[in-house]
């Protein structure tokens, strides 16, 4: 199924994102894992892609598992700054042959020891939109920045970026995790303003452990409102009470969001069942289910 269709029969979605293994011998706890959460019937799920291509061949197989054996929709990232064309393409057919219809168009991160000023047939993420594109046969959907991009000097040039991006095929996007739902809020309406107008899913990822916030927020430039700071002070030594409050917190921001008209929900799952199932069963008549 392409997603593109899905907000045409759902008035909310609720999905979940996966992340592949990074060694074979880490395949099947990271396919049981993603067939755990499949198993809690979302509208879709992600799989993500290493950077570099490194767990590229399990992007594909987990989703192709999701799809063939889960019957849920499966989204495949994929990116480019590393990657030639023909490289590309040969993903594109890989995709196309395990059944993919779905594709989150990436520029991804420099990989290490990678030199961003070398030559290369891909430097942002609209140069792979129109890629697939042309190519044909898939959904396409993109990343946005609610608190802008780590890069970008500007709210104001991030958007023109992103509308650029937008303007070359993209069906839908999906937010950076963000922890205050006023700052999306004020991204979609200078978003509207701007003619952004396709579906644009919330992501949503429950802190579960106190310690992957320090990395996390180095990476994404994402801040954090006094209550939640002040929830990871409390708990931080205290992890079961972590792992609660972190879920708690997430619905809290699930349900606003709802209320608030937003069309999907996306959740980092950090490929935890339980704090996926915990999510679904908080939400399940906020969201219909």
């Amino acid at each position: 199924m392409k997603l593109s269709n899905l907000w045409n029969e759902k008035s909310v979605t609720l999905s979940f994102e996966v992340f592949p293994p990074k060694k074979d011998t880490d395949f099947d706890t990271v396919r049981f894992a993603a067939e755990q959460i499949a198993e809690l019937k979302p509208d879709f799920m992600s799989v993500t892609y290493g950077a570099g291509g490194g767990t590229s061949a399990y992007t594909a197989e987990i989703a192709r598992i999701l799809q063939a054996g889960h019957k849920v929709p499966a989204l495949a990232h994929l990116t480019c700054v590393s990657s030639s064309r023909d490289r590309i393409h040969q993903e594109l057919e890989h995709l196309k042959a395990a059944g993919i219809e779905n594709i989150l168009a990436l520029r991804g991160d420099y990989p290490p020891g990678y030199d961003p000023n070398a030559p290369r047939d891909y430097r942002y993420a609209y140069e792979l939109v129109k890629e697939i594109k042309a190519f044909g046969g898939f959904a396409i959907g993109a990343a946005c920045y609610p608190e802008c991009h780590v890069e970008s000097r500007s709210h104001e040039e991030d958007l023109l970026h992103l509308k650029e991006k937008v303007d070359c095929g993209v069906d839908f996007l999906t937010t950076q995790m963000f922890f205050d739902n006023s700052a999306l809020y004020s991204f979609l309406w200078k978003a509207q303003r701007l003619g952004i107008k396709v579906p644009v899913l919330a992501g949503i990822m429950p802190v579960t452990n106190a310690a992957q916030m320090t990395r996390i927020l180095s990476l994404s430039g994402t801040t954090l409102p006094n209550r939640f700071r002040m929830i990871l002070d409390k708990f931080r030594d205290r992890p079961d009470a972590m792992k609660q409050a972190g879920i708690v917190y997430a619905s809290e921001q699930m349900v606003d969001l709802v209320a608030n008209g937003i069309r999907g929900v996306h959740v980092y799952t950090m490929n935890k069942p339980d704090v996926a199932a915990a999510l679904m069963e908080n939400l399940s008549k906020v969201l219909g289910r």
